[in-house]
């Protein structure tokens, strides 16, 4: 064997490893969207970037913005903040001219 095959062998055991420990550690999570705030675009596709305030894991809700499939049944990448970052953000926007 020589030493390029040796080392494509352990680069791939190497990352099979760190997929499987990935998917192991993988977590199930739960929501619910308690407050819908705003709808703030739709796709042509149907998909609608939302302000909501969202309950993670059973925690207490915060804002989420992110965007949603037409039935909810999935959503996007997206960021939550606390009311404290909410506060920050609206002051900051409030000094903007928009």
């Amino acid at each position: 064997m020589t030493l390029p095959y040796i080392t494509r062998v352990l680069f791939i055991l190497y990352i099979t490893t760190i997929i499987r420990v990935t998917v192991d550690h993988m977590v199930d999570f739960s929501y619910e969207v308690t407050e819908n705030i705003a709808v703030l675009s739709e796709s042509s596709k149907g998909w609608t970037k939302e302000l909501n305030l969202i309950s993670w894991n059973g925690r207490e809700p915060k804002y989420d913005i992110r965007e949603w499939s037409p039935d909810h049944s999935k959503m996007g990448k997206g960021i939550t903040l606390s009311d404290e970052e909410v506060e920050v953000l609206k002051k900051a926007l409030n000094t903007r001219d928009i």
